[in-house]
């Protein structure tokens, strides 16, 4: 890549940072709709503080995700299957 009269920047995070976790739950959310209904409209976002998994956003889709499930199966995959994990849903108005 060449890169005339500017600045090049970029994000790099380790393999476990929060980041690249939170992602690969997201992109777990998504897949899974897509793999059910190929239309399906899904804006997910996934943040994590401590051992709390949040989970924000909307989702329309014929699939019917298993949102926790598939967060679970994600850390287990990685290699954060310890008990610290809580699942808390909360639902807002």
């Amino acid at each position: 890549m060449t890169i005339q009269n500017g600045i090049f920047t970029s994000e790099a995070v380790a393999a476990g940072h929060p980041d690249k976790i939170c992602d690969q739950i997201s992109d777990a959310i998504l897949d899974a709709c897509l793999s059910v209904d190929p239309n399906s409209h899904v804006a997910i976002e996934t943040a994590i503080k401590d051992h709390t998994l949040f989970l924000f956003g909307e989702i329309t889709t014929d699939a019917e995700p298993d949102c926790e499930g598939i967060a679970r199966s994600v850390l287990h995959d990685i290699g954060h299957s310890d008990s610290r994990w809580v699942w808390t849903p909360i639902d807002l108005p």
